[in-house]
């Protein structure tokens, strides 16, 4: 046997160590020791994993276990019955050990696990002591297979000038032995032959992915897994992407799965790079001091992401346009042009357009073939300076590919307006100004737009030359004073002078413009304020004096008073008209306020609120109410307050009242007059001479001193 054989015996035996309780008597019908160590409560059959070395050569049966069960006493009582995959012929069992022997060669690539049930029955009553049981046996791997290339031979090209590290192509192989088992499935390429030219990645480690170059900063182009044989807090990992690669590529780990999740952070561009290496190294979260001699905990691998072409939109030549044209510019002058091209076709041909806004193709067109802009309106500056266009290039091959971009024209200023006031002056001078006053300090504005500045000059014009009342002073800082030129002035000789100013502005070519400026004279004492001078120029050049705008508003005085006077007149016989319905007639309780009597001197109390209309229909008609009302009067002047016929005619009126269903929900307080207990004399009402025909004898008020005419 052979160092390779003896070296697979003694692995085989290594796994095998817990299941053996002797090297010795392996075909002997009972166990010379017992299992103390091995024996179970919650179960009766006690084995382990049974493993097996592919390839061996056997001379005699290879010894794999034992099968054994607790309840065995060792009496020869039990019998122990394999059955399944390659039982009686690969594999066979001792009846009354248990044992296991293997008696052929296994080959893992053909079948790698073997699975059989065991069974313990009593000899001597062939019942069950153990319910039937299932195992496996595993065949472990030795590198005995070679790698072997898929397909093959390859052909590959690659275009002329291609970048260092451009993907050329993709070969993969093989290898028929256990991955997970040592390394011997593991693979290491290399090039023979094509050296300095061309170059390999070693080791099979590394990964695939697309992306495509529409896909948004964010997208998840895939995900990365590194093994880690430890559990727990122990097999948490994180990713880590090295080199320049990270600025357009980002990994994250999944926390629950410890897989890295590789995330776009940075558009890509098929047409400017299709291919990226990304090197992905992945590091122990928790670190042990007491390992780290053994490290680094740590592993690399490679992540190969090739870029999808996608159909792109149109693309502007820059991100947005800044163009100018003077203010005045004839139509069809020239302003800019814009340029787009297809990125995923240099010959594609774009269409452009202005869009937005109907004000704005009013005044720009845009060549749809070459985006040529000019204008096809007269622009004033000051209207608007500035103009934002928004130009859309479309490909014409697919009509869904649109792009935007902004376009901004500055409309340049040329000097087309002369300056002028910037408000009207109100300018006034007193009687008695002196020569060499100021009396107003004036200014200037101009819509146009200086790029050094504005700078007026102000002067005279040339018509007022010879005017001796006033002067203009330029201050040189584009205000100017008006001065006055001699002593005195007399209002009623000229109430009001008319100044032209000529002002002049520093654009090229410079314009000027003639502002007329109006001086009032007014009356002035050395009291009077700058308010009371302005008043009386405005009076005295409307022509009016004080007596005659005091008679004015006199008059108009008495026409409001006249005007209220009458609106109040007409109100109060609006209020003495009966309304049209009877039932809304109004009765009043009358109260004289003297002895006399005249109905002038009356003072009425509305009592309509304590009668219905059901008791106004049944009462007597009004002049018999009227009598009854003057007969009561006539009794209260002979009795006091507490007199039955005073008490009668207030419960008459509040009956009145309770009975009326359309009666307003409030109390109507009424007062009615009484004149004491009585006079001598009677009523001199004229309420009684009606129903009185007999002449009254008034001679006893003589008594009292009166004098009867």
């Amino acid at each position: 046997m052979n160092c390779y054989a003896w070296l697979s015996l003694l692995l085989t035996l290594g796994h095998l160590w817990p299941c053996l309780p002797s090297m010795q008597n392996h075909n002997t019908h009972k166990m010379n020791q017992p299992f103390a160590t091995l024996q179970r409560v919650k179960r009766g059959w006690v084995w382990s994993q049974f493993f097996v070395l592919e390839e061996q050569i056997l001379t005699e049966p290879l010894y794999v276990g034992q099968l054994k069960s607790d309840a065995d006493k060792h009496d020869d009582t039990f019998k122990y019955i394999l059955t399944g995959d390659g039982a009686g012929s690969i594999f066979t069992i001792d009846e009354y050990t248990g044992t296991i022997h293997v008696t052929q060669k296994l080959d893992r690539e053909e079948k790698p696990f073997y699975t059989l049930r065991a069974q313990a029955i009593n000899r001597n009553t062939q019942l069950p002591v153990e319910p039937e049981s299932e195992f496996i046996i595993k065949v472990q791997d030795i590198n005995d297979q070679e790698p072997k290339f898929l397909d093959g031979p390859y052909e590959a090209t690659v275009p002329e000038m291609s970048p260092e590290g451009t993907s050329v192509i993709q070969v993969t192989a093989t290898d028929g032995d256990d991955p997970a088992y040592g390394n011997s499935a593991r693979l290491l390429y290399s090039i023979l032959q094509g050296q300095p030219y061309f170059s390999v990645e070693p080791k099979t480690e590394f990964y695939y992915m697309n992306i495509s170059e529409a896909a948004p900063v964010g997208s998840t182009i895939g995900k990365i897994m590194a093994e880690d044989s430890d559990i727990g807090e122990n097999a948490a990992m994180n990713y880590v992407i090295e080199g320049e690669e990270s600025l357009v590529f980002d990994i994250i780990t999944n926390n629950e799965t410890q897989e890295g999740i590789v995330l776009l952070k940075e558009t890509v561009d098929f047409e400017s790079k299709r291919r990226y290496s990304v090197r992905v190294k992945a590091i122990n979260r928790q670190m042990d001091d007491h390992f780290m001699k053994e490290g680094p905990f740590e592993d690399t691998t490679i992540i190969k992401i090739s870029v999808e072409d996608a159909d792109e939109p149109p693309v502007f030549t820059s991100q947005n346009y800044m163009m100018e044209i003077a203010e005045g510019a004839t139509n069809g002058s020239f302003v800019g042009v814009i340029t787009a091209r297809d990125p995923d076709n240099a010959n594609s041909p774009i269409r452009y357009s202005i869009v937005h806004s109907t004000y704005l193709k009013r005044l720009f067109s845009i060549n749809a073939h070459n985006g040529t802009i000019i204008i096809t309106k007269l622009l004033d500056r000051e209207t608007a300076a500035w103009h934002n266009i928004t130009v859309t290039a479309t490909e014409m091959r697919n009509p869904e590919q649109v792009s935007e971009v902004t376009v901004y024209v500055q409309v340049l200023d040329v000097n087309d307006h002369a300056p002028e006031f910037p408000e009207h002056y109100e300018i006034y001078v007193c009687e008695n100004a002196r020569s060499g006053q100021l009396i107003q300090t004036i200014s200037a504005v101009d819509k146009d737009d200086s790029v050094e500045g504005h700078h007026f000059y102000f002067t005279l014009a040339q018509e007022a030359t010879s005017n001796s009342n006033f002067t203009v002073r330029d201050n040189q800082d584009n205000t100017a004073g008006i001065f006055t030129a001699k002593n005195g002035f007399s209002r009623q000789e000229q109430f009001a002078f008319f100044m032209p100013v000529l002002i002049v502005d520093n654009g090229t070519p410079s314009l000027t413009s003639t502002n007329t400026l109006t001086v009032s004279v007014c009356d002035c004492d050395t009291e009077a304020s700058a308010q009371s001078c302005r008043f009386g120029a405005f009076m005295s050049s409307m022509g009016l004096s004080i007596g005659a705008l005091v008679a004015v508003l006199a008059c108009i005085l008495v026409i409001l008073v006249f005007f209220l006077a009458m609106l109040v007149l007409r109100q109060r016989r609006k209020q003495s008209l009966f309304p049209d319905k009877p039932e809304e007639f109004r009765e009043n309780i009358v109260r004289y306020d003297d002895e006399g009597g005249g109905e002038e001197d009356t003072e009425a109390f509305d009592i309509s609120t304590l009668r219905t209309r059901t008791v106004m229909r049944e009462h007597k008609s009004r002049r018999n109410i009227t009598t009854e009302i003057q007969s009561l009067y006539r009794q209260s002047l002979q009795v006091g307050p507490d007199s039955a016929v005073f008490r009668e005619f207030i419960l008459e009126k509040l009956k009145e009242a309770n009975a009326d269903p359309t009666a307003l929900p409030y109390d109507s307080l009424q007062t009615y007059a009484f004149e004491g207990t009585g006079s001598l004399a009677g009523s001199l009402s004229s309420l009684g001479s009606s129903i009185s025909h007999v002449d009254e004898n008034y001679d006893y008020l003589t008594d009292g001193g009166w004098t009867l005419n």
